[in-house]
């Protein structure tokens, strides 16, 4: 297994597939730093994310309130630091206490504007528009396991074999 690879999708739809069956197969205290620009289908992986693993409520981006928690088989803890200015605003918002250890799973949104501050471990998703045909659904998705972790290797392993 390689530490990165990518996959495409034709459809919104596909896209949520492939988080939910993400979401079917992760495991308590990984990180997820989701990448792209806006639009790119960030909100719509956790949507799909946070139904695999049974959340019920609306997921929406917490773009104004910083971190939302979602409550399924596992908690999920979702930042989106797209308004963030300064690294010491991660300490208001008690980033760290959910990111170094989480009880659930971190989903970090716009994870690249603090890519310092991120942990040890954590599975980078890349989300990318592409528009060979002039379709805006089309995306390319990169994944890649930063660090050691045991648990996001057995991840990507399933999530190349099955998506």
């Amino acid at each position: 297994m390689s530490n990165s690879f990518t996959t495409h999708t034709s459809a919104p739809s596909e896209t949520s597939r492939i988080a939910e069956f993400i979401g079917q197969h992760i495991e308590r205290g990984t990180v997820l730093c989701l990448i792209g620009d806006l639009g790119a289908g960030k909100t719509l992986f956790t949507q799909g994310l946070a139904r695999g693993l049974g959340v019920t409520e609306g997921v929406t981006s917490p773009t104004f309130n910083l971190m939302n928690i979602y409550r399924g088989r596992l908690d999920v803890y979702h930042f989106d630091l797209y308004r963030l200015e300064h690294e010491s605003e991660l300490d208001e918002i008690g980033f760290y206490e959910y990111t170094d250890e989480p009880r659930g799973i971190a989903v970090i949104e716009w994870a690249d504007k603090f890519a310092d501050c991120l942990p040890d471990d954590y599975l980078k998703i890349k989300i990318a528009r592409v528009s060979e045909n002039g379709d805006d659904n089309e995306r390319e998705i990169t994944f890649t396991a930063i660090g050691q972790s045991k648990a996001i290797e057995k991840l990507m392993k399933e999530i190349e074999e099955n998506c």
